[in-house]
């Protein structure tokens, strides 16, 4: 049996409303190009996006047994108060355990090459708080994807400093939980020093990060490396849309809500994984995927790959949520002044097919604008309330970060 394991929020750093239920379509997972957002009258979203420290959870945790071996443990994480990818920490959330060594604050040593990510989630009206880890001297950051996913915009601190900088989405890898960011204006920062053999059964490790999203002050938390090359398999709370994130470093280091993207070091302080998913309760467990793995991902974003895995840039927005609807995808909400608005799309109307190619659910819309870049213009065709058929030329305009 599966023993199962809850990642932990992220930080906040302020207070953000309870969505509704969500549509269908705002629940899948890791889907380039996904049109769920909300905006004035929609209900805020919160989209379950990966294996997540510092995103996608919002319901009480459960005090879990330490996975035995040869088992993969189940993280499953679901949608709390929140905006799009943001959400406050409920109670029980945390990770600790009486075994686990609490986490102190990190020395200047620890910091250096460190950076806090705050995003706007600027469909839902609020913040979330993570971790990176600065690549190269004029800007280059590594996080999770959960970090950035659903950032209308980026404010990175360099923590060494205390330079604050703007940041763009380079290229991410939704479905190994990897985003590339870019600082804007940036030049001589100190960066992080990665590791090059790998960690060992038992080595001590240390992971850093933004913990609780406090600005003032940066978490060191000490453990040693329990497990290696481990699986962990993701779902939504409801236990539907399984996905897996593979050869993770497992540890008994006690990260916290706003680790997420943050380093963990060995004893020589070099960064041998990034912070990326822990336990809730029980005996500490917790998750950082291999720098060596981070990187080979860091290095397909810098040659412009674009594929199923590695994605460039921002996706392309229609600006709709949408349900599986009969014949078609129906639309639960537009965004206002956004393309599908534009185009005279509303509400209760069912899009049927996007540049020629038919659309029966809401999974068959997402998968057909994923194809699509934005500022690319799209024949949508759709049937509104009246039952009759439309088409219109849409151009499509980018959308927060996926």
């Amino acid at each position: 049996m599966n023993d199962e394991t809850t990642p932990l929020p992220p930080a906040t750093t302020d207070a953000q409303p309870t969505p509704a239920a969500l549509p269908t379509a705002l629940t899948t997972r890791r889907r380039r190009g996904l049109q769920a957002v909300a905006a004035g009258a929609l209900a805020a979203t919160g989209i379950a996006t990966g294996v997540v420290i510092g995103a996608h959870t919002g319901s009480a945790s459960a005090a879990v047994a330490a996975p035995s071996a040869g088992t993969e443990p189940v993280v499953t994480f679901g949608r709390g108060p929140g905006g799009y990818g943001g959400y406050a920490t409920p109670p029980g959330y945390g990770g600790s355990s009486s075994t686990a060594t609490a986490a102190g604050t990190a020395t200047a040593d620890q910091v250096v090459g460190v950076v806090d990510i705050v995003t706007e989630l600027g469909y839902s009206g609020g913040e979330a708080a993570g971790t990176g880890m600065v690549l190269t001297a004029d800007g280059e950051v590594l996080t999770n994807n959960h970090v950035v996913e659903g950032a209308t915009g980026i404010t990175v601190t360099v923590l060494s400093t205390g330079e604050q900088f703007t940041a763009t989405v380079v290229g991410t890898a939704p479905t190994a939980d990897v985003a590339v960011l870019q600082l804007s204006d940036a030049s001589g920062l100190d960066t992080v020093q990665l590791d090059s053999d790998g960690v060992e059964l038992g080595e001590a490790v240390t992971a850093v990060g933004n913990a609780g999203g406090d600005p003032t002050s940066t978490s060191a938390a000490p453990g040693t490396v329990t497990a290696l090359d481990r699986s962990i398999t993701a779902s939504s709370e409801s236990g539907t849309d399984p996905e897996q994130l593979t050869g993770l470093i497992e540890t008994n280091a006690d990260v916290q809500a706003g680790d997420s993207g943050g380093p963990l070091f060995d004893a020589d302080g070099e960064v041998v994984g990034m912070d990326t998913a822990a336990s809730s309760g029980g005996a500490v467990q917790s998750y950082a995927i291999p720098i060596d793995t981070a990187m080979d991902l860091v290095g397909q974003v810098r040659d412009g790959v674009d594929d199923a895995t590695v994605h460039q840039g921002l996706p392309a927005f229609l600006g709709v949520s949408v349900a599986d609807g009969t014949g078609g995808a129906t639309i639960a909400g537009v965004v206002a002044d956004g393309p599908a608005d534009q185009a005279g799309i509303g509400a209760g109307d069912v899009v049927t097919a996007v540049g020629g190619t038919p659309v029966g659910s809401a999974d068959d819309l997402t998968t057909a604008l994923a194809a699509q870049d934005p500022g690319d213009e799209v024949g949508v065709t759709w049937t509104d309330a009246a039952g009759t058929s439309q088409t219109a030329a849409v151009t499509l305009v980018a959308g927060p970060a996926d």
